[in-house]
C-alpha cells in the first residue's frame, strides 16, 4: 500500500523523530511512503523508510527533481507549488498527518474528500481524522481502515 505522509516542513527534533519512526514502521510493513519530498516531516519520514530499505516517492512543488531530500528514491518534479498537495494525497491509499500548518490542513481536507483514511499524530483536530498516540497506532489504523474499504 502507498501511504501519504503529510506534515510540517520545519519541525522540532521531537516531531522529526516521530516521523522517522513512522517511516521505518511503514517500510517494515512493506508500504511505500508518498510525501512532498522536501524537509521537516517529509525528510524525516523518508529517512526512516530508507533506513528500513523502503521506497519513498517525493512529489515536489518545484520543477527540479534535484530539490528532493536525499532520502527520496523517486522524485517527481511538478512546478505546481502548493497545488501539488492534491497529488501527494491522491497517490496514497491512506494518509498520516504529523504536526503541520495550513498546507497540511489542505491535504487533510483533500484526503477526507477523496475517502482516504487519515490518522493524525499531534495535528489538526478535524472531524474524520483518527487521532492516534504513536506511529505504530497510525500504521495499524491506516492498514485496518484501508482493508475495510477494499
Amino acid at each position: 500500500m502507498r501511504v501519504s505522509v503529510i506534515g510540517g516542513s520545519s519541525v522540532p527534533p521531537e516531531t522529526a523523530a516521530v516521523a522517522e519512526e513512522l517511516g521505518k514502521r511503514l517500510a517494515d510493513r512493506g508500504h511505500t511512503v508518498v510525501c512532498g519530498g522536501l524537509g521537516g516531516v517529509m525528510e524525516a519520514v523518508c529517512r526512516g523508510a530508507a533506513s528500513a530499505g523502503g521506497e519513498t516517492i517525493g512529489i515536489l512543488p518545484t520543477d527540479r527533481r534535484a530539490d528532493a531530500n536525499p532520502h527520496v528514491t523517486v522524485p517527481i518534479a511538478t512546478g505546481m507549488g502548493h497545488a501539488r498537495n492534491a497529488l501527494v494525497v491522491m497517490n496514497g491509499d491512506a494518509a498520516v498527518a504529523i504536526d503541520g500548518g495550513p498546507g497540511t490542513l489542505s491535504e487533510i481536507g483533500m484526503a477526507l474528500a477523496h475517502g482516504r483514511a487519515v490518522a493524525g499524530l499531534d495535528t489538526h483536530a478535524v472531524s474524520g481524522v483518527e487521532a492516534v498516540k504513536s506511529p505504530a497506532d497510525a500504521v495499524d489504523y491506516v492498514e485496518r481502515e484501508s482493508e475495510s474499504t477494499t
